[in-house]
């Protein structure tokens, strides 16, 4: 760099020649979640660095560092340039990717056990609401008591079960 730094060609061309490998592998280990044609780019905005700001290296500096650096900077351009997106094939991870999720077959025989710890008429609403689907004025009407009235029950209903929830966790 010092001979090239003073104009010889061919010690700058020897030089660039000998660096790149040393630059490739120092992006590849930087570079995760890169393709090798991104790689590459990256390899030759380094080198595009390192002639343009070659007179900002000091010579009694060590070169390593320096050339460290500017990879460094380079690599870190690329991944703002990219953004957030990182291409995968799928292909790739299709034996390792979760299955459809499948409901818990105990989940049924559980909900029922917590609801039928709750007073019969609050255990009723839950179910009428929360598994039938009933709307509140349909569930009002079912067990003759107002909209309100209803919403309030479940209220109540749903924060017992919560309390009957933890309790078993605890």
């Amino acid at each position: 760099m010092r001979a090239a730094n003073r104009g010889e060609t061919a010690a700058y061309a020897r030089f660039l020649h000998a660096v790149a490998p040393v630059l490739r592998g120092i992006i590849a280990a930087r570079g995760g979640g890169l393709d090798p044609a991104q790689r590459e780019d990256i390899l030759q905005e380094t080198l595009l660095a390192i002639h343009l700001k070659r007179h900002t290296w000091r010579e009694e500096a060590p070169l390593r560092p320096w050339l460290y650096a500017l990879t460094r900077h380079k690599i870190i351009d690329a991944f703002r340039a990219r953004g957030r997106r990182v291409h995968l094939p799928v292909d790739d991870f299709a034996e390792v990717l979760a299955a459809p999720a499948e409901r818990d077959p105990t989940e049924a025989a559980d909900m029922e056990k917590l609801i039928g710890r709750l007073e019969p008429r609050a255990a009723e609403i839950v179910r009428a609401i929360g598994l039938h689907g009933l709307s509140f004025a349909e569930a009002g009407g079912r067990f003759s008591m107002t909209e309100g009235a209803v919403r309030v029950a479940l209220h109540r209903a749903l924060r017992r079960l919560s309390e009957l929830r933890r309790s078993m966790v605890e």
